[in-house]
């Protein structure tokens, strides 16, 4: 069994806990890969160990068994979305503040010892297909765990928008911007912004507008066989910012318009412990269960 060790090298200061997961692996028999989460930047003075060989994660990817991610919920919906590519189960260990995507904390590594008898379950959450097209053509294509979140590119401009399923106008709104986010994404922006709960082993899209100037946005939940179009409205001279997951924002502009549906693909995620949905919402958010 090979297992990659994704480190997040700011929130984990000198791989120490990455290091510890290691020599559990290693104990039961695992073979065991580090790779950096991302590529430091050049002026960033990290504290990274001489004695341990880092590989490549891009390179390691294949024929790995499951990535192991350390970090905060940015660093697994990253490592996540790297994973699914190859169709690799990923477990979380939460080194961040709230840490909703992960498994474990940091306090519990020696469960990580259960994976080499293979006494895990793996859990499988949609993913949302986004496609910018220009003139027709798609100028970019990615894949959201989370959302993808619409805003107005000047913070003194209200953002106007149209929002389609299935070629059918169901909403126009005016103000913040608007979020399109999966099951897994509606304990994220989306229910900062008022959005709905939903489970994340659900199959739906919700739509959720941002601080909308207007008495009648809603949110609205929509079966995961639709497609979703969002664009600016006929004549508009503004522009939108669309971000998926959180990544490097593509602006958008008039006559684009930005396609969101459900992905043939998944992404699949270890468990180790025996809790639902609801218990991590208590432990995580408080005030739900008890």
């Amino acid at each position: 069994m090979k297992v990659i060790l994704s480190a997040n090298p700011y929130r984990d200061k000198g791989l120490r806990v990455v290091q510890q997961a290691a020599k559990i692996f290693v104990q039961a028999g695992v073979e065991v890969v580090t790779c950096l989460s991302f590529t430091p930047h050049k002026d960033d003075h990290l504290s990274l160990p001489k004695h341990l060989k880092l590989g490549i994660l891009q390179n390691e990817l294949p024929g790995t068994d499951l990535l192991v991610c350390f970090g905060g919920d940015g660093t697994i919906l990253h490592a996540s979305r790297e994973a699914t590519r190859f169709d690799i189960p990923v477990l979380g260990v939460n080194l961040g503040s709230i840490g909703f995507i992960a498994e474990l904390e940091r306090g519990e590594l020696a469960l990580l010892a259960e994976i080499a008898q293979g006494r895990y379950l793996l859990e499988e959450r949609m993913l949302l297909q986004v496609k910018v097209l220009r003139g027709g053509v798609a100028v970019a294509e990615d894949l959201a765990l989370n959302d993808a979140v619409f805003s107005k590119y000047s913070a003194s401009r209200v953002a106007e928008l149209e929002v389609l399923a299935d070629g059918m106008v169901i909403t126009r709104l005016m103000g913040d911007g608007v979020i399109v986010c999966t099951p897994t994404g509606s304990t994220a922006y989306s229910m900062s912004a008022g959005g709905p709960i939903v489970e994340p082993t659900s199959q739906g899209i919700m739509i959720t507008p941002v601080c909308a100037h207007q008495l009648t946005a809603r949110s609205i939940v929509l079966d995961s066989s639709r497609t979703v179009t969002v664009r600016l409205p006929k004549g508009s001279r503004k522009t939108l910012h669309l971000s998926v997951d959180g990544g490097r924002g593509i602006r958008i502009g008039a006559g684009d318009q930005v396609e969101i549906c459900r992905s043939k693909q998944v992404a699949r995620f270890a468990r180790l412990k025996d809790r639902n949905f609801y218990q991590v919402l208590n432990q995580k958010l408080g005030g739900y269960g008890k």
